[in-house]
């Protein structure tokens, strides 16, 4: 029997990607995330005072002056002059210790500075230091 000489047949390629080094890499990253995750919380220890039960006093309503273009004041919806300016706010206020209120004063855009101004001195000479200025938006 003759043999015959055969020659070597090439090598197949394979296209094929090997997954397994990078599920053996995945599942090593997995391991080293689940016990590391725990370790990354902190807590802290916090002694909070108890919250009282007494619930806070309701705050009054501010005052609105309004200074208009002619000079003319309103204290809410009611007219009020120069003289009686600081009366009338505290009475608006309900009197006591009306000082200690809040006040907000505002003024049309047309508003001299002298007239604002002297409603802003008027009520400082009279003791109201929580004094708040207002504007509107122009559209």
């Amino acid at each position: 029997m003759a043999m015959r000489f055969q020659a070597p047949k090439a090598a197949e390629q394979n296209s094929d990607i090997n997954v397994t080094p990078f599920v053996d890499i995945m599942l090593v990253l997995l391991i080293i995330f689940m016990v590391s995750a725990p370790l990354a919380t902190v807590s802290l220890k916090l002694d909070m005072p108890p919250a009282p039960n007494t619930p806070l006093p309701p705050q009054k309503d501010p005052v609105y002056v309004s200074v208009q273009a002619s000079g003319a004041l309103f204290i809410g919806d009611k007219a009020t002059s120069m003289q009686t300016l600081a009366a009338d706010v505290c009475a608006e206020l309900g009197g006591g210790a009306c000082q200690n209120e809040r006040v907000f004063v505002r003024g049309e855009a047309e508003t001299s500075y002298r007239s604002f101004m002297a409603v802003m001195n008027d009520l400082h000479a009279h003791g109201f230091e929580k004094v708040g200025l207002l504007n509107e938006d122009i559209e």
